[in-house]
């Protein structure tokens, strides 16, 4: 998947649009509210690039490790399922077909118990 959404310069892009996106979006900034977003973009383009099938270059924290805080705050599936309404956003903003579109917000629902911590 990750050579077919366009490899590295593709996800870059993604997560760029993704995050101006979510930061311009009062129902989740909040969870991000003194996050260093140059290190979060890092980590976001090396966990996707590795989710999608490229280079496994991530390591970062575990979904469950690295988002307990946020469920502490609130974080809940409305949430969640804001985020993913922002990531199909910006990958249709950005042309990718819609069946990659669907791949990729079906791998990140993969995500949604560890991230929610349950």
């Amino acid at each position: 998947m990750f050579d077919q959404l366009g490899g590295d310069a593709a996800v870059n892009a993604a997560v760029d649009i993704f995050y101006r996106r979510v930061l311009a979006d009062a129902y989740v900034v909040r969870f991000f509210e003194g996050v260093d977003m140059d290190k979060q973009a890092a980590k976001q383009k090396a966990f996707l690039t590795m989710a999608f099938g490229g280079p496994h270059n991530y390591t970062g924290k575990d979904m469950r490790e690295g988002h307990r805080h946020l469920v502490k705050m609130g974080l809940n599936d409305s949430h969640f399922d804001h985020i993913l309404m922002h990531l199909r956003a910006t990958l249709a903003e950005l042309g990718v077909a819609n069946n990659l579109i669907q791949q990729v917000i079906a791998t990140a629902e993969t995500t949604r118990d560890d991230v929610l911590d349950r």
